[in-house]
């Protein structure tokens, strides 16, 4: 008799369960695509960790159209054809009605064609290589999906170029790249904003992943009588060059892209970090009220003050905040509506990179669209920090 009752009450728990949760609203399931492990992942946690808190604060808030938002995390491992495999499985299998992701710029360039096939509405968190929001073009592709929160590479080359070139006068310069597509896209800008300015690099060197040797090209660059030398690069290699440079004894500037910032730089070359300086789109100070509520719900969710990559953390909640924008703007989530909301955002949003006003447009995809969106950091005391005054009082007024 035991038993049966038992099977009777399990029985009428399957039944109600259903029942009880089918009056609930069905959640807004959104993708979020970035490298957890690897040497790329200091910027891929601390975009998922900035994702989360923006998720959270809009479902503490009633989510969107009254619906909770849902995120579906895959680690891309940095690896184009991994990145290729979870935009499928995104699409396919767990039926995403958006992305915001993205580190890598040969993940992103790899796997957001299976998103803009589907019509799925993608915000770029985090990688910057100029292509990625050209990839899809008039007249070919009539409607472009792919849209960008970070600071594309022609944006920050030429912030680094005006640095080395305008505000320091260095003219004797030298190129360190790696051989992905993310290094060698940002050489090829790095060479163009040179040349706008009547420079030619003396020479370009190019590195590759894990490697460990930067010996041989630091002591050509220091042979042919570099100035400063200019880096497009992630944390572990940079950090090489830095070690490099100083066992060998040589005092010159390192001027790079944003990726200077990243954490494994900054420990991995440890005092040798010091100085550095890099475009970034936040640097971790509460600089606004908006900045400051972050940086406290950072520590208190995390139990951690520090950012890895503060500019890969603030992007990613900037990201949410836009598309979760433009669906309600959309009134729905039809990657369609969706990105036509955002190509004319209407109401205003609050970020922790900037206050956002109609920051799309059918023709244009990037929020950075000017150097001075942007703010020069520099490695002081093992942190980024102002590398300029004017840059943290223009930080202030925004």
């Amino acid at each position: 008799m035991l038993r049966l009752l038992r099977i009777l009450l399990l029985s009428l728990l399957t039944i109600v369960q259903p029942l009880a949760t089918a009056g609930e609203p069905a959640p807004i399931r959104i993708g979020v695509s970035g490298p957890f492990t690897g040497g790329s992942s200091p910027m891929g946690l601390s975009m998922r960790e900035g994702i989360r808190i923006a998720a959270a604060e809009l479902n503490a808030a009633g989510g969107v159209l009254g619906r909770p938002l849902e995120l579906v995390e895959r680690n891309d491992e940095a690896r184009n054809e991994r990145g290729a495999l979870v935009a499928q499985e995104l699409i396919e299998q767990e039926r995403v009605i958006a992305v915001v992701g993205m580190v890598n710029t040969g993940v992103a360039l790899a796997s957001q064609r299976y998103y803009q096939q589907a019509r799925i509405p993608v915000l770029t968190a985090v990688a910057t290589g100029s292509l990625i929001t050209k990839q899809f073009l008039p007249p070919e592709h009539p409607d472009n999906f792919i849209f960008r929160v970070s600071a594309s590479d022609t944006i920050q080359a030429d912030m680094i170029v005006r640095e080395a070139v305008e505000r320091r006068g260095l003219k004797r310069l030298a190129i360190f790249h790696d051989a992905t597509n993310y290094g060698l896209l940002g050489r090829d800008d790095l060479a163009s904003a040179l040349a706008a300015r009547g420079v030619q690099p003396l020479l370009i060197e190019r590195f590759h992943l894990r490697q460990a040797d930067m010996t041989p090209p630091v002591l050509r660059a220091r042979a042919a009588g570099v100035e400063a030398i200019l880096t497009y690069g992630i944390g572990p290699e940079l950090a090489q060059i830095s070690n490099t440079i100083r066992r060998l004894d040589w005092q010159v500037p390192i001027i790079g892209s944003w990726t200077l910032a990243m954490s494994n730089f900054i420990d991995d070359a440890g005092p040798n970090a010091e100085g550095a300086h890099m475009p970034q789109t936040f640097i971790s100070e509460p600089t606004s009220p908006r900045r400051a509520a972050f940086l406290e719900t950072w520590r208190k969710q995390t139990g951690n003050a520090r950012i890895a990559v503060p500019p890969a953390a603030a992007q990613g909640y900037d990201g949410i905040r836009l598309l979760a924008a433009a669906i309600e703007q959309a009134g729905g989530t039809g990657g369609d509506a969706v990105r036509e909301a955002l190509e004319d955002l209407r109401a205003p949003v609050e970020g922790i990179v900037m206050n956002y006003s109609r920051p799309y447009s059918k023709d244009n995809h990037e929020t950075i669209r000017a150097t001075d969106d942007l703010f020069m950091g520099i490695i002081r005391n093992g942190k980024v920090v102002f590398a300029h005054e004017e840059d943290r009082r223009r930080a202030h007024r925004q």
